[in-house]
């Protein structure tokens, strides 16, 4: 397995090249968990996938900067809104892991950056683990909150579908970006949860909020591979399975 190191808060790897696949690298940023935001991997270019790699960092791990992107296998470490950005991405069968964060901190998946009704992008998870990498997170015994997601932008889009989530997941499951923003995103995002499993799971005492909703069947389907990012065009001729 490949290995590349980064050290420092703004030390950073692109992936830009479109058409690009990649196996079993492991790519880390070690500035540690008292640095703001230390980004090991920025992805801006279509037709992306990788399958079996390590994206391990603190705040802002993985940077979903645009276009059409898909995860298979992947193991992503982080604290703070560390799968961020605007591309349309799904995430197949990977393991999301939350670290403890600083002391008077909280821990969050995502943070989506959709700032436009007219754009496709958003965020999905299929068949995921979202995990903690300690008990200390757990939600029954820690001072800590953890959450799926809260929105950067306006629009923000992020569902979860078919996934095992952990019981360090706060109730509410999702949060505003800061307390004093106003409510007008919570109008326009879209967030939502189908047939998850875990203690963690559990949407009777989720949000209340107009752009959560219940998801149906109908819905989930349009955030699979094959709709979301159009899979059999382009991930079926490659060496990367998937489930379409």
């Amino acid at each position: 397995m490949p290995f590349v190191l980064l050290f420092g808060a703004w030390r950073r790897f692109f992936g830009t090249r479109h058409s690009y696949r990649e196996q079993g690298f492991h790519i880390e940023n070690k500035a540690g968990v008292e640095k703001q935001q230390a980004v090991p991997l920025r992805v801006n270019a279509d037709f992306v996938a990788l399958h079996k790699c390590s994206i391990i960092g603190y705040k802002n791990t993985l940077y979903v900067h645009s276009f059409r992107q898909f995860y298979q296998e992947c193991d992503i470490w982080g604290t703070i809104d560390f799968i961020f950005g605007n591309a349309t991405v799904v995430f197949e069968a990977c393991t999301i892991i939350s670290k403890m964060p600083m002391s008077n901190q909280f821990t969050v998946v995502t943070a989506q950056s959709r700032d436009s009704p007219n754009e496709y992008t958003r965020i999905s998870f299929q068949n995921c683990s979202i995990v903690a990498t300690t008990n200390d997170l757990d939600y029954n015994s820690t001072n800590v909150k953890s959450y799926l997601g809260r929105p950067k932008r306006m629009y923000s889009r992020t569902v979860y579908l078919e996934s095992y989530i952990g019981n360090f997941i706060d109730p509410a499951g999702w949060r505003q970006w800061s307390d004093d923003d106003d409510d007008q995103e919570l109008d326009t995002l879209y967030y939502g949860e189908y047939n998850n499993c875990g203690p963690g799971s559990s949407t009777d005492d989720r949000v209340t909020w107009p752009g959560y909703p219940i998801m149906n069947s109908y819905d989930a389907i349009n955030f699979t591979v094959s709709e979301f990012i159009t899979g059999v065009e382009w991930l079926a001729s490659n060496i990367i399975p998937c489930d379409f």
